[in-house]
């Protein structure tokens, strides 16, 4: 089974490497018949191509890549803007995807797919912080920023950098199984399944931004439990400020007002109670801070665009 990465300039090297190493461990523990055999393919006419400071060496280019290929991935790059000039590389992916199997993306990668045409009324999904973006530049895409990876028909997309080696071993446990999958999960110390989705991420690095560390510290409160009384004259006088200065510098520090942080905080909370357990809504509202879950689900519809009880049941893990 062949399966090509797509390596665009300045790629992301974990983009490579981490689905690479899921792919390559999986196949020392199946029938060489059915063995991974991972091509890197350049995104351009050359085969030497920067990655994170280093030089890899290509098996080949998207123009030698004649033979058949099960599963492509394209790898992120901070360079994704540049993914409408690739005009060979575009023409190439639309060729050839309708005779995969299954091609997707890791991070900014669906950048390229994006401008190939591909992702038109397909759920997607990228890096958290580049979601925005693509759903601006793709708008028939639907964009789903809180997930690890997306799979929608033989489309399949990852969130950043590391959720690349999330996706393939789901691949892997679609290709070969459960056993398999959490067999390569042990050896690379990884989760089969990440607890909760990339809003949990997303939300906690946003807690790092901060510099100013008043702000900062109420970020991590808000973090810690969700259920508490977190109104804005709340957070302010945690942070011993006037709600107004209080406003003005979190909005500042982190590009998000307090309450945005607060519902963002306590839908992603939400979610993995839905996700992973069979709690009633009532108990998921409260424990995750809403009133009740009505107020809940209007969150869900701003943040997920999908009601709790819908969310259960597309996601929700046996």
């Amino acid at each position: 089974m062949i399966i090509g990465i797509a390596i665009p300039p300045n790629a992301q090297s974990l983009d490579i490497s981490g689905p690479l190493d899921v792919f390559v461990e999986a196949s020392r523990h199946i029938a060489p018949a059915a063995s991974y055999d991972v091509r890197l393919i350049s995104a351009t006419a050359t085969r030497r191509i920067r990655a994170s400071g280093m030089t890899i060496q290509t098996d080949l280019t998207f123009r030698d890549a004649d033979f058949p290929i099960d599963t492509l991935l394209v790898a992120g790059t901070p360079d994704y803007r540049q993914a409408g000039e690739m005009t060979g590389f575009l023409s190439w992916l639309r060729s050839r995807t309708p005779d995969m199997r299954r091609f997707g993306s890791v991070c900014t990668g669906a950048f390229f797919l994006g401008a190939a045409g591909l992702l038109d009324n397909r759920r997607v999904t990228t890096h958290w912080q580049h979601a925005p973006e693509l759903a601006r530049l793709y708008p028939k895409a639907q964009i789903s920023d809180d997930a690890i990876y997306v799979q929608d028909g033989p489309l399949c997309t990852s969130a950043g950098v590391t959720a690349g080696i999330d996706l393939a071993l789901k691949l892997v446990e679609i290709d070969h199984g459960r056993d398999l999958a959490l067999k390569v999960a042990r050896r690379l110390v990884v989760f089969l399944r990440r607890p909760g989705g990339q809003s949990q991420f997303s939300a906690h690095l946003a807690a790092q931004i901060a510099e100013e560390s008043r702000i900062r510290s109420v970020q991590h409160w808000i973090l810690q439990d969700v259920s508490a009384e977190l109104s804005l004259k709340a957070l302010a006088a945690h942070c011993g400020m006037s709600v107004r200065n209080f406003t003005r510098i979190f909005l500042s520090e982190t590009g998000q007002t307090p309450g945005d942080f607060v519902e963002r905080t306590r839908v992603d909370a939400a979610r993995r109670l839905l996700e992973d357990s069979d709690t009633p809504l009532q108990r998921v509202a409260t424990q995750c801070g809403f009133s009740n879950p009505d107020i809940m689900r209007r969150a869900f519809l701003r943040r997920i665009g999908t009601g709790p009880t819908e969310y259960r049941r597309t996601f929700r893990q046996p």
